[in-house]
Parts: structure tokens; C-alpha cells; sequence
């Protein structure tokens, strides 16, 4: 079985996506359910997991939206209002979606490195384990040390580290302090990583397996096949791979490991912290 644990879907507009830049073309077109369906079909892939792209809870309502007719998502991490004073309400609103799995804030975005630190942010944080959503770490490398203390304010909530931290990915020298901080944070047994995204912090124009294979070896180290597991990132990692190019990429990666840790890679450790329906796969 294989499960991706991380990809997007959206309409594009110039408006909604002003994140998409200039140097970002391929990223400026439609992707949807049927572009979904095709790469499953192309790289075998039985359930998806769909992330947020936008700040905006009418994203996460369409999500959820599309989630309730397509078999092929999973589950669904949307946005809502974590710092606002009303985020009971919004979350007890959604209560009754199931296909809703955990929540997430584009932090690596905020121009504050300690914003995720904030005590409104937080409040709403804490709101998430009693309603059994996890709640997604996106980050860039520098934000680790204070990730790791809003790890530690929440020890008992289910978290899952997108794209092994974002480290800076270049032929000239290996990211060392993503390392630190990473095997750091990797300490905390409530977090999870997924290892996706990895090639579009790569600032070359190209990439080689040999200069992923030094950041897969840290993040299978620090957090093991228990707490590892595949996504993609696209249409995102399009700036850099196709999308079955990343999934046979990481097989290749984890070819070392046993059956049961492939399995619990490139499925398992995604249905567990995720709590994914897999009847219905």
C-alpha cells in the first residue's frame, strides 16, 4: 500500500495563490481531482493525504468538500484560526467532518522566527488533542529551536514535521545546523516527520540521489521507521521531480530497510498518526 502524506490541490488565480512566483510556472495551472487521479494511477498510489495551500478556511471547507466524493483522499489537514479568540467555535463547527485529520500554519512564512511561540497561537493549539487533530510543523531549518519549545509546551499532541524542516540543500556543504536542531527536535516521541519537499530545497538546478541520500540518512536515523513517512509535496515538488520520479526515488532510498519498515514508511506511520479510514482503500 502506498499512502502520499502530503500533496495540495487547488484552482490557480494570481489572487489566491500570490505565493506561486515568477519562477514558479508550472505551479500556475489547475490542479484537481482529476490530475490527482491520474498521478495514482501513474504512480500507484491507493490514498492521498491533502494539505492546506491557503490560509483561508473556505480552503478547507472545499477540501473537506472533495474529500467526501473522491475515494482516493484519506484525509484532509486544513487551516483555521488558530490565534483567533473564537477558534472553539470554529473548530466545534467542524467537529462533525471526519475526513478532517489535523490543522496547519504556513509559520514558515511569518517574519517572527519565535511566532510559532506565541501564547494566542498556543491557546488554539491546545484546542486540538481533545477533538483528535494532529497538528502539521511547516518550517524552514532556522525556526527548529523554537519548534522544539512549542513541541515541549504540547508533549501530548500528535505532530507531524513537514519536509524534514526545509534545510538548505547545496552541492557545496551539508546543512549542520539542520542537523543539530533537527536530531533535536526528533527527541520529542509526539512528532512524526515526513520525508517530502526535499528536493525543492535543493538550490541547484538539478538533482542526484547522492545529495538527498545525506538528508534521508539524518532523518531515517533521528526519527526511525516508526516515526518516518513519504510524501510528495505536489504539485509543489513539480519545480523539481515528477511525481512518480519522487516516489521511486524514495523507494530507492528505502530499499535498505526491511518489509515491515517500508510498509510502515510508505503507509502505516500515516494511517496511525493521521487516523486514515483504510476500509474504504
Amino acid at each position: 500500500m502506498l499512502i502520499d502524506s502530503h500533496h495540495h490541490l487547488w484552482k490557480y488565480s494570481t489572487e489566491e495563490y500570490g505565493w506561486i512566483n515568477d519562477q514558479m510556472e508550472p505551479l500556475r495551472a489547475d490542479f484537481l481531482l482529476p490530475e490527482l487521479r491520474e498521478i495514482a494511477a501513474h504512480s500507484q498510489v491507493d490514498g492521498f493525504v491533502s494539505v492546506q495551500a491557503r490560509q483561508n478556511l473556505q480552503e478547507t471547507e472545499d477540501l473537506l468538500a472533495m474529500a467526501r466524493t473522491e475515494p482516493l483522499i484519506s484525509g484532509v489537514v486544513g487551516w483555521v484560526p488558530l490565534a483567533d479568540s473564537n477558534i472553539s467555535q470554529v473548530l466545534d463547527r467542524l467537529s462533525d467532518q471526519s475526513m478532517l485529520k489535523g490543522v496547519r500554519h504556513v509559520v514558515q512564512d511569518e517574519p517572527d522566527d519565535r511566532f510559532i511561540l506565541g501564547p494566542d497561537f498556543n491557546r488554539g493549539v491546545s484546542e486540538l488533542k481533545g477533538r483528535g487533530l494532529v497538528y502539521d510543523v511547516l518550517i524552514f531549518a532556522r525556526q527548529l529551536p523554537a519548534s522544539i519549545e512549542f513541541v515541549d509546551q504540547h508533549p501530548d499532541l500528535t505532530m507531524v514535521l513537514d519536509h524534514i524542516a526545509k534545510p538548505t540543500i547545496t552541492d557545496a556543504a551539508f546543512d549542520k545546523q539542520w542537523e543539530t536542531d533537527f536530531r533535536e527536535l526528533a527527541k520529542r516521541e509526539n512528532i512524526s516527520c515526513k520525508f517530502s519537499g526535499v528536493v525543492t530545497e535543493i538550490r541547484e538546478d538539478s538533482w542526484s540521489m547522492d545529495q538527498i541520500r545525506r538528508y534521508w540518512d539524518v532523518a531515517l536515523q533521528a526519527f526511525t521507521p516508526d516515526r518516518l513517512m513519504f510524501g510528495s509535496d505536489w504539485p509543489v515538488c513539480l519545480l523539481k521531480t515528477e511525481h512518480r520520479q519522487w516516489v521511486n526515488a524514495v523507494r530507492e532510498l528505502a530499499g535498505e530497510l526491511s518489509q515491515t519498515e517500508q510498509s510502515k514508511l510508505f503507509s502505516a506511520n500515516a494511517i496511525r498518526d493521521y487516523n486514515l479510514n483504510v476500509e474504504s482503500i
